[in-house]
């Protein structure tokens, strides 16, 4: 398993990255040919941001 993210700037660069990779993922789709899988998927990868957005919040209180 990776190791935790604790600085502040790093925490900012990895929510950026995978905001970036989402929105690779969101422009590659083709709204004609989607399957429910795919909407499936770019819901958990929200999930997974804001799951880490509130963690890193929790850790600078």
């Amino acid at each position: 398993m990776g190791k935790a993210i604790s600085n502040k700037d790093q925490q900012v660069t990895y929510l950026k990255e995978r905001l970036h990779i989402f929105l690779e993922v969101l422009d590659s789709i083709e709204p004609e040919t989607t399957e429910l899988e795919d909407i499936d998927r770019l819901i958990a990868m929200m999930d997974e941001l804001e799951e880490k957005m509130e963690q890193f919040k929790n850790d600078s209180e």
